[in-house]
């Protein structure tokens, strides 16, 4: 759909849509840039404060994910009114206002409509150097690969949906979610990561191509090594994933190579992600530094891949 749009063009669009980067960035000055993103959804989870948290951690990740520090931040609230009481309306707003202000950013107001369904999310806006964006563009050959959450949240959240795990094994799912990218978006800053993009709707691998073609290189991903939820693999194996993980395949078709990688595991790693963690490109003699200030800080980051200029624009899983 943006490819039949007029493209924008000014001298201080930084980032606009081009490699499909989590957010858009504009230049002020010489020494302040606006970062903004918009982000929204139904809820994954039952509770609605934790909806709340939930979906601001996931708007606000975007801008963590360009190298940027959240200012304000608008809710966008679509509420079925006529069929629930304001009260869940009231728990919703208050869960975002508390990963707002987390984030050390400011709630400035908000929209909403009427809905047949809920929806909820934020427009938030972050400030960034110029001459220190980190884009999904910017990996390198020989760059190491980090990953700062682990996956297995989609096929979680769609378990509850279907009655199948109860609410001790959603927790860690739930924790994962709510959890901001702050602290490791600061370390990444301040080691000077060559790339990076957070894991949401596309999944570990689609997201994970974005950053191949942006980049111009391939990515290789040891399916091993990648931390995933417990129960995660259990799930997926009787068949409970988000639908994501079929247009994702679709969508790489050649461009995804997983030979010798057990099909369900590809699956998992094809398949959507809420307020998953980032994905980010160091200089090889940096990660495992920018793993241990991570993990010092609790987050629970590891390598999980590297960038080759191999067949760029693809990605390949390898197993042990």
């Amino acid at each position: 759909m943006l490819r039949q749009l007029p493209r924008m063009s000014d001298p201080n669009l930084i980032v606009g849509h081009d490699h499909f980067d989590d957010a858009g960035v504009f230049r002020l000055d010489d020494e302040t840039a606006l970062v903004q993103t918009l982000d929204f959804f139904p809820p994954p989870v039952d509770d609605p404060f934790t909806f709340g948290q939930i979906a601001a951690a996931n708007a606000l990740s975007d801008v963590y994910a360009m190298g940027g520090q959240p200012l304000t931040a608008l809710n966008i609230v679509g509420f079925p009114d006529k069929e629930l009481p304001a009260e869940v309306l009231g728990e919703i707003l208050r869960g975002g206002q508390e990963r707002v202000t987390a984030a050390g950013a400011v709630l400035v107001g908000g929209h909403s409509v009427r809905d047949i369904e809920i929806k909820y999310g934020l427009s938030v806006t972050g400030r960034v150097d110029p001459q220190k964006v980190i884009t999904n563009a910017g990996a390198q050959p020989g760059d190491v690969l980090v990953l700062t959450k682990p996956i297995g949240v989609g096929t979680l959240t769609t378990a509850a949906k279907q009655d199948k795990i109860d609410e001790a094994d959603l927790a860690e799912a739930i924790a994962v979610m709510t959890a901001l990218n702050k602290d490791a978006a600061e370390v990444m800053v301040e080691l000077g990561a060559h790339g990076a993009t957070d894991i949401t709707g596309f999944g570990l691998v689609g997201h994970a191509f974005e950053m191949a073609q942006g980049s111009g290189v391939g990515i290789r991903i040891d399916a091993a090594v990648v931390p995933l939820l417990a129960r995660t693999m259990e799930l997926a194996q009787a068949g409970v994933l988000t639908r994501a993980y079929k247009s994702c395949r679709e969508h790489l078709g050649a461009n995804l190579i997983a030979d010798g990688v057990y099909e369900t595991l590809v699956n998992v790693l094809c398949d959507a992600q809420t307020s998953g963690g980032l994905l980010i490109s160091f200089k090889a003699d940096v990660a495992g530094r920018a793993v241990d200030l991570m993990q010092q800080r609790g987050v629970s980051a590891c390598v999980v891949g590297s960038v080759t200029d191999n067949a760029p624009g693809t990605v390949t899983l390898v197993g042990s």
